[in-house]
């Protein structure tokens, strides 16, 4: 897959990321103290949705900036390029 060069801005996801690390290691204190199994699974749970969320900020972001500048270029290959990358992820994800 292409790397953006000009890509959307991902810094301001960085503090969500830094949250998420966070979570995973409180979750990884919370096994070495041996913690309660319902609780870790709860912080799991609530680990999955920090990283749903991430996922769709960053893909709305690709959508908004990168789809968006491939359609303003007016090139229909690079358009069908990142329409194509888009489609294959969905593909990937709905196989998990």
């Amino acid at each position: 897959m292409k790397k953006e060069i000009k890509g959307a801005d991902h810094k301001n996801q960085l503090s969500r990321v830094n949250r998420i690390e966070g979570q995973i290691k409180g979750v990884k204190n919370m096994i070495e103290d041996d913690k309660y199994c319902i609780d870790i699974l709860t912080q799991i749970k609530a680990i999955r949705s920090a990283l749903k969320g991430l996922e769709l900020q960053i893909l709305e972001g690709h959508a908004n900036h990168c789809l968006m500048n491939a359609l303003s270029s007016g090139s229909k290959k690079e358009t069908q390029e990142k329409i194509n990358e888009v489609m294959e992820l969905i593909k990937k994800s709905s196989k998990s």
